[in-house]
């Protein structure tokens, strides 16, 4: 969740829907970002007072993934100067992945950003979390996946998210985890709900996003209800919404929450 964008009210509301723990990737923040020390600026509000509010707010575990995200990758100097920066802020305490990295325009300079960001998470052993193209999602899906098997990365410390039922065959074809981001614009908690039922739950993601744009930090709490609603078993339920997510994140070593 991109709790950056959100009250502390939805930190309240996240809480009592039962969430413990939430993970907040660095994202394109509505306009781009000028100078490199507007990115370093971001970094250390929400691995610094993010977390120190979380926790004051709602006793929410909040942790982080930083990187550049596709979008900003198209100004190169300022690119290059983030990138250059990263690592050290990828061995902060409570950061536990790079992410979110990815595709917008699928640009050179995109896919360059994109290559370098998972040799420092394989470098490190982190979790990365995929942003998947918002236009031509399809092409682009199968253009992350050439470059993930052309870096020859560990696929499991993987997430590629934002799928849909357009492009779920493609993320299947590699051993990367598979995300749905319940968001407008992105996908329905009914259509991924229908995904889950075609495909299985292993190694499946729900997530919210919850950033500035119309969106529900409460979309995981209302889909498993919706799950239960149709007749899923209560545990099926759990795997998907606690635990392919925890396992996921717990090959972070810098991943401390305990259930």
């Amino acid at each position: 969740m991109h709790m950056v964008s959100r009250s502390s009210n939805d930190y309240e509301r996240a809480r009592l829907a039962g969430i413990e723990c939430c993970i907040e990737p660095a994202f394109w923040s509505g306009t781009d970002k000028q100078h490199a020390e507007s990115f370093f600026d971001y970094f250390e509000q929400i691995i610094d007072f993010e977390t120190r509010r979380a926790e004051r707010s709602a006793g929410i575990d909040h942790y982080v993934t930083v990187g550049l995200e596709p979008k900003e990758a198209n100004y190169p100097e300022m690119a290059d100067r983030v990138m250059d920066h990263l690592p050290e802020y990828l061995d902060r305490e409570n950061v536990v992945g790079v992410g979110e990295i990815g595709l917008d325009q699928g640009t050179p300079e995109e896919e360059e950003a994109f290559r370098r960001q998972l040799r420092m998470a394989e470098e490190r052993e982190l979790p990365v979390i995929i942003h998947t193209p918002h236009t031509q999602k399809p092409q682009g899906t199968e253009r992350l996946v050439e470059m993930i098997e052309e870096e020859d990365v560990t696929e499991e410390r993987i997430v590629i998210d934002h799928n849909t039922e357009h492009t779920i065959d493609i993320s299947l074809r590699t051993d990367c985890w598979v995300g749905f981001t319940l968001y407008p614009g992105k996908i329905t908690d009914e259509t991924a709900i229908d995904l889950l039922e075609e495909y299985g739950t292993e190694k499946m993601l729900l997530n919210s996003a919850a950033d500035w744009d119309p969106s529900d930090p409460l979309a995981v709490p209302k889909a498993r209800d919706k799950m239960l609603d149709r007749g899923w078993d209560r545990e099926a339920v759990r795997e998907v919404v606690f635990g392919n997510p925890y396992e996921f994140f717990s090959q972070s070593p810098n991943f401390g929450y305990e259930p």
